[in-house]
């Protein structure tokens, strides 16, 4: 690989570790989450970093070829922006969930991340297949997660 085409790829694994740093910091498995009743099919807690360590492997890597194969400095820059927005998204979803304790609070969140990774996957899928591609598993994880959500909020509500 090009020296030109090394930086790109270093920057958009950092910044997925920086989405995946921030959230971990927030996640707080403790005794309040761990006293919340959670529904049968709740996947074993191991699974969770498995999930997102490839979540946001995939999404790097999306990334990446949504910005090569932009067509112009004007995409490129939209592709890095929503990027971002989705990354900030991901880590208040769970700033609400964990630390503000607010299951509820993050379910309407939850829509607003759910809606970026779609809205990824139709805009970089317009110049990026592939990008578009490896974004499939992280909608599929939101929707997941969002599912596990409403079923926390259902089982343990009302809130605050």
């Amino acid at each position: 690989m090009h020296r030109e085409g090394l930086l790109p790829l270093i920057l958009a694994a950092m910044a997925a570790l920086i989405v995946a740093a921030g959230g971990a910091t927030i996640t707080d498995l403790g005794p309040w989450y761990q006293g919340l009743t959670q529904p049968s099919w709740t996947p074993p807690n191991w699974l969770y970093g498995v999930a997102w360590t490839l979540i946001f492997a995939l999404a790097a890597l999306a990334s990446l070829a949504a910005w090569r194969g932009a067509p112009n400095a004007n995409t490129r820059t939209k592709v890095i922006g929503l990027f971002a927005f989705n990354g900030f998204l991901n880590v208040l979803w769970s700033l609400l969930f964990f630390r503000v304790q607010r299951p509820d609070w993050a379910l309407i969140e939850v829509a607003a991340l759910w809606l970026s990774v779609a809205f990824l996957i139709v805009y970089c899928g317009r110049f990026s297949k592939p990008a578009a591609l490896l974004l499939l598993p992280y909608l599929a994880w939101v929707s997941v997660v969002a599912a596990l959500n409403a079923a926390i909020v259902q089982l343990n509500g009302p809130f605050g």
